[in-house]
């Protein structure tokens, strides 16, 4: 089976991929998830919590912007695209990374500064809100056989890429 530059980012370099592309962010944006829940619930926009949820938020959106940089600039001049699964799994993946930069920017004073605690918090909100449904896009496409879209693998020397064979 044929696999996108999603999924064989992730698979290669085992473990440290998965975690550096994955596991990292996905686990600080769901923490900022569950403190946004207790915050917004409460209704409380000062505090401890809040002040562990801006830092995440710094962290994760300059954490991103890190991979956006490494992938954007050493990784992607030289993919050879596998058809329109693999152009919208790694497209998302990137571009999921704009409303974390945001998040950051907003949590540094650099946008947003003169709007209440509130509507920062219904900003956060909303950007960590399209980062989740656009992640989950690149996710999904990433997961797809790239065939399944139209994509052809290269004939090479009566071999497919990633050795499969005619037939298979």
């Amino acid at each position: 089976m044929s696999m996108t530059h999603y999924m064989e980012l992730l698979a290669a370099s085992q473990p440290w991929n998965l975690i550096i592309y994955m596991v990292i962010p996905v686990a600080l944006a769901e923490a900022l998830v569950a403190m946004e829940f207790v915050l917004l619930f409460r209704q409380r926009y000062e505090g401890t919590l809040r002040q562990v949820h801006k830092v995440a938020g710094i962290v994760l959106g300059v954490y991103f912007a890190g991979i956006m940089v490494q992938l954007g600039t050493q990784v992607l001049p030289n993919l050879v695209w596998r058809g329109p699964a693999d152009v919208l799994a790694v497209g998302s993946y990137l571009l999921a990374g704009v409303p974390l930069v945001a998040i950051a920017l907003l949590e540094l004073g650099i946008w947003g500064g003169q709007a209440s605690a509130r509507e920062k918090m219904k900003y956060h909100f909303l950007l960590l809100t399209a980062f989740l449904i656009i992640t989950h896009v690149a996710m999904v496409f990433g997961m797809v056989d790239p065939t399944i879209m139209g994509w052809q693998p290269q004939m090479d020397g009566g071999m497919m890429q990633h050795g499969q064979h005619h037939g298979q």
